[in-house]
C-alpha cells in the first residue's frame, strides 16, 4: 500500500496507510503532505501518530505547522501528539516561545509543561518576563502552577505588577504564587 495508500478515495485505506508509514522515516514528506489535506479525523490522527513516532526534526516541523491551523480540531490534534513528544520538540521552544502568533506562544506553554520542571520553569518565567498579552501570560502561569519552584516567584510578581489592571490574572499569580511558597496546601489540591 504505502504512500499511494494515502492518496484513496477510502479513509480506511489513507488510515491504514498513515499506520504503515509510521514505521518509514522515509514517509514524512508524504505523511505530511497528506495531513495538509485530510479532512477526515480517524485518519488525520493517524497522520499525526506516525509522525510523531518518526521523530525525525522534519516530522516535528510537520506536526508544529499544525498549530497555526485556522481549524481548531486541527491545532488540538498538533497540540495532543506534541504532548507526547516534549524532549523531540524542545529544540523550537524558544523560537515557539517568542513566535509573533500569540495562540502558538499561549498553545506552547502546554508543551513546555511537560518537560522536567527546572527547564519547563525557566522557559515560562523567561515568557513572562517578556510577555505583553495578559492571556498567554495565563497560560505560563497556569503552567508554573504545576511545574514552577521558589525560582519563580519573582517573575510572578513582576507579571502581577505588570498586569495589575488583570484582576483575574493577578488573581490567578496570587494563587500559584502562594502554592509555590508552601503555604500549607499541597501542589494540585483542591482545597478551596
Amino acid at each position: 500500500m504505502g504512500a499511494e495508500g494515502l492518496k484513496s478515495a477510502s479513509g480506511d485505506t489513507r488510515w491504514a496507510a498513515a499506520r504503515q508509514l509510521a514505521k518509514d522515516p522515509s514517509g514524512v514528506t508524504e505523511l505530511a503532505s497528506a495531513l495538509a489535506v485530510e479532512s477526515d479525523p480517524r485518519v488525520r490522527e493517524a497522520l499525526f501518530t506516525s509522525l510523531a513516532h518518526i521523530q525525525t526534526p522534519e516530522a516535528v516541523a510537520a506536526i508544529l505547522s499544525h498549530l497555526r491551523s485556522p481549524d481548531a480540531a486541527v491545532r488540538a490534534g498538533a497540540l495532543d501528539v506534541l504532548n507526547t513528544m516534549p524532549e523531540a520538540v524542545a529544540g523550537q521552544l524558544p523560537g515557539l516561545l517568542a513566535d509573533p502568533d500569540p495562540d502558538v506562544r499561549l498553545l506552547v506553554c502546554d508543551i513546555v509543561r511537560r518537560l522536567p520542571s527546572a527547564v519547563a520553569s525557566r522557559y515560562l518565567c523567561a515568557l513572562l518576563e517578556r510577555e505583553a498579552l495578559p492571556n498567554v501570560c495565563a497560560a505560563a502561569v497556569e503552567a508554573l502552577s504545576e511545574v514552577g519552584d521558589e525560582s519563580a516567584l519573582p517573575y510572578l510578581a513582576r507579571c502581577a505588577e505588570r498586569f495589575a489592571t488583570e484582576p483575574f490574572l493577578v488573581f490567578s499569580i496570587q494563587i500559584v504564587s502562594h502554592r509555590i511558597a508552601g503555604d500549607g496546601r499541597t501542589r494540585g489540591s483542591q482545597s478551596a
